[in-house]
C-alpha cells in the first residue's frame, strides 16, 4: 500500500490498527497456536508470545544489518539517505507487568541497546526511539496499548518529530517547504486491542475489557490525488499505519509531503521495502530519504524466513540480492 500524505489529500481509516497478520512463529520455531499467541500480564496487559521473552539470535541481527548496510550503500549511489527506525519491544518496557512465570533474559533486556550500538558501529543513521517512549510514558499516556501488541498514537507521534528532526539536521532537503500534513484534533475511542480481539476466546477477552485509544481525526479536505513529488518515504508495518499517525506527523513536522509503503507484520520488513522499489512511483520519483522501520522482536529474521512471514513476504538471500540489485543498478 503506498500513500502519500498531504493537507488535501487523506485516506481515511475506519478499521482499528491492521492486525499482526495471524500466527507468526514461536520461541521453537514452529507455529503459534492461537490459544497460546498471547501473554496475559498483570492488570491485564497483554504481550505477543512469538516474540521470545529469553533468547537472542545474534547471527541473524548481524546478517541483517550487513543486508541494510548493503542497501544503504547502493542508495547512496542513487543519493537516497536511509534512516533505519527500530521500535523496541513491548515486553522489555513493560517488564514489571509480565506474569511471574514469564521472566525476561537479561539478553533480551539488552538487545534494545546493543541494537543501537551495532547499527550505528556499521555506520548506519538510526533513532533510539527507547528514551522517547520513556518520555511519553506519563500520567494517561501510555506508550504501547495495554491489550494491543501497537505502540499508542502519542508514542507515534513523538517518535515522527524526532525523527522529522534527525532528518532536518543529516539531510538537507530539496525544494522550499510547504505541503505537509494538516493534522485533526484528537478523539476517544474505546474498543479491544487486537492481541484480545484476534487471540483470546470471547469470555477471556471481556475479562481483559476494552481499551482507549486516543487518535486524531483524519483530515480530508479534498480526494483529488496531487501528484507533487514527496521527498520521504516511510516504509514499514503497522506501526507507521494511518491511524496511528506516525506518517502524517512526520510530514507535519517537516512541512513537506511524506510518502508510505506498509504492509502488515507478516508480509515482513524485506518485501515491502522490495514492493517499493519496485514499484512505479519509485522508478518515476526517487526520493531524498527512506525511512525504514522493523520492530525489534523479529529484527532477526531475515528476507528468507519462511516460517515467520506469509508466502508473499519470502525471498532468498540470492533472490534479495538480485532483486535489489535489478532496482539499484
Amino acid at each position: 500500500m503506498n500513500l502519500q500524505f498531504k493537507p488535501e489529500r487523506f485516506i481515511r481509516r475506519l478499521s482499528m490498527p491492521a492486525m499482526i497478520a495471524v500466527l507468526l512463529a514461536s520461541l521453537s520455531g514452529t507455529v503459534v497456536q492461537a490459544a497460546s499467541a498471547v501473554i496475559t500480564g498483570n492488570g491485564g496487559w497483554l504481550f505477543p508470545a512469538w516474540e521470545s521473552l529469553s533468547k537472542v539470535d545474534n547471527t541473524g541481527t548481524a546478517r541483517n544489518i550487513a543486508l541494510v548496510k548493503e542497501l544503504q550503500q547502493q542508495l547512496e549511489r542513487e543519493h537516497i539517505g536511509l534512516v533505519v527506525l527500530m521500535v523496541p519491544m513491548k515486553a522489555p518496557f513493560y517488564a514489571q507487568r509480565l506474569p511471574a512465570d514469564q521472566p525476561l533474559s537479561a539478553a533480551v533486556m539488552q538487545r534494545y541497546d546493543h541494537l543501537q550500538r551495532d547499527l550505528s558501529q556499521a555506520g548506519l543513521t538510526t533513532l533510539n526511539i527507547k528514551p522517547i517512549l520513556q518520555r511519553t510514558e506519563q500520567g494517561k499516556q501510555t506508550a504501547f496499548y495495554r491489550a494491543d501488541y501497537h505502540w499508542t498514537a502519542w508514542s507515534a507521534e513523538n517518535t515522527a518529530d524526532s525523527t522529522a528532526q534527525l532528518i532536518t539536521e543529516r539531510y538537507r532537503l530539496q525544494g522550499d517547504p510547504g505541503g505537509g500534513s494538516v493534522l485533526g484534533q484528537w478523539f476517544d475511542r474505546r474498543a479491544f486491542g487486537d492481541l484480545a480481539s484476534n487471540f483470546l476466546p470471547a469470555i477471556k477477552r471481556k475479562v481483559i475489557g476494552r481499551d482507549l485509544y486516543t487518535v486524531r481525526h483524519q483530515v480530508e479536505k479534498d480526494l483529488l490525488i496531487d501528484d507533487t513529488p514527496a521527498p520521504v518515504q516511510v516504509i514499514g508495518n503497522s506501526f507507521v499505519q494511518p491511524y496511528l499517525g506516525f506518517t502524517q506527523k512526520l510530514s507535519n513536522a517537516l512541512d513537506r509531503p511524506v510518502a508510505l509503503t506498509w504492509n502488515p507484520g507478516d508480509v515482513g520488513p524485506w518485501a515491502t521495502l522490495l514492493q517499493y522499489l519496485e514499484s512505479a512511483d519509485f522508478a518515476e520519483h526517487k526520493p531524498q530519504v527512506i525511512v525504514w522501520q522493523f520492530n525489534e522482536g523479529q529484527f532477526h529474521l531475515g528476507p528468507d524466513a519462511a516460517a515467520n512471514w506469509n508466502a508473499k513476504g519470502v525471498t532468498s538471500l540470492s533472490q534479495w540480492h538480485q532483486r535489489i540489485k535489478k532496482a539499484l543498478p
